[in-house]
């Protein structure tokens, strides 16, 4: 497996739109292999494959990781697409492995059911609530060029990328 760099804003490939994954390929599973080590190693709670330069409907969640590893409960999700949201709205300060050191309270549905294929090709569906549903939907945004700063105020929202912007001149 291979850590893969992640790209961070305000770089223009975070703004794509993910295409569909037409076929679960061996490919596709080493992607998602190397997701996990890239989103673990960084460390995360969920990974887009755009984050790491792959348009493609691909993400990888584990809220609960590797310190816990009797608990964890790694998804890989392939074509996620949501399909019920509660009424009922969560806030949580959201971060981003492509926002680095920045957070922001989001609110977001509380509770969702999402439908995907696995590694293996299969269609599943998972009913989620609290943390792993605030991440899945985090990283579902991603998938259509959305940052979870879009979902603040635009003053914090410029702040943040300015200063990311400054440290990559600084870097470069």
């Amino acid at each position: 497996m291979a850590i893969l760099p992640i790209y961070t804003a305000p770089d223009p490939l975070l703004k794509m739109i993910s295409t569909p994954v037409l076929e679960v390929t061996d490919e596709t599973r080493l992607l998602i292999d190397n997701m996990f080590e890239t989103m673990y190693d960084a460390p995360g709670i969920g990974l887009a494959a755009i984050q790491v330069g792959v348009q493609k409907r691909l993400l990888v969640v584990d809220v609960i990781g590797r310190q816990q590893e009797e608990a964890a409960q790694p998804f890989a999700m392939i074509n996620p697409e949501i399909t019920w949201v509660s009424d009922h709205d969560a806030t949580y300060e959201e971060g981003c492995l492509s926002l680095p050191e920045h957070y922001a309270d989001v609110v977001r549905p509380a509770e969702i059911e999402v439908k995907f294929l696995d590694p293996d090709g299969n269609p599943q569906k998972l009913a989620a609530e609290g943390l792993l549903a605030t991440c899945i939907q985090h990283e579902m945004d991603h998938l259509d060029g959305i940052l979870f700063v879009d979902h603040i105020s635009a003053l914090k929202r410029n702040m943040i990328l300015r200063k990311l912007l400054k440290l990559k001149k600084m870097a470069s």
